[in-house]
């Protein structure tokens, strides 16, 4: 019987951020792509270079915790990402699409949020501050994320959708 204890439950967390991280690297040139607005593309593009960094501070703690690499799939973000598509292909053409396309960016960053914040908690728990000081960098990166496209929407992008 595999061990149910919270090392196991962070571990297999942090598998899942892992596979998160990873779907979000793969969707971010796409949304990049499309985005009309100059500001949302470098934000986007720019949120690509943090994910790769977030992507290679996970790999650190599972190294730091002799762990091998390894993501798990995460129903909760594939969920995301297909609500995500699923609006910006319904949009698409349209005025509200870039409304849409931050909205679904925001939904992958809330989920990441939500997901660094419980692993830090536990990480602190457990004593592996390593760990959680690195997650508290990328939960920084996400939470900045989050309010540039919050200022990018409000700015303009939302006032262009009605």
């Amino acid at each position: 019987m595999s061990e149910k204890n919270l090392e196991a439950l962070f571990l297999h967390s942090l598998k899942e951020l892992y596979f998160a991280e990873q779907q979000a690297l793969k969707g971010l040139p796409a949304m990049a792509r499309a985005a009309e607005s100059e500001e949302l593309r470098s934000a986007l593009e720019a949120h690509r270079g943090e994910t790769e960094d977030q992507i290679r501070r996970l790999e650190r703690i599972f190294e730091s915790m002799d762990q091998r690499v390894e993501a798990v799939p995460a129903d909760g973000i594939l969920g995301v990402i297909k609500e995500g598509q699923a609006v910006l292909e319904r949009f698409a053409g349209g005025e509200a699409f870039e409304a849409g396309l931050i909205a679904a960016a925001q939904a992958i960053e809330h989920y990441e949020i939500a997901r660094y914040g419980t692993l830090i908690a536990w990480a602190e728990q457990l004593g592996l501050s390593e760990a959680a000081d690195l997650l508290e960098e990328s939960l920084e990166e996400e939470t900045d994320t989050d309010e540039i496209l919050s200022e990018i929407a409000e700015a303009a992008i939302n006032r262009e959708a009605v």
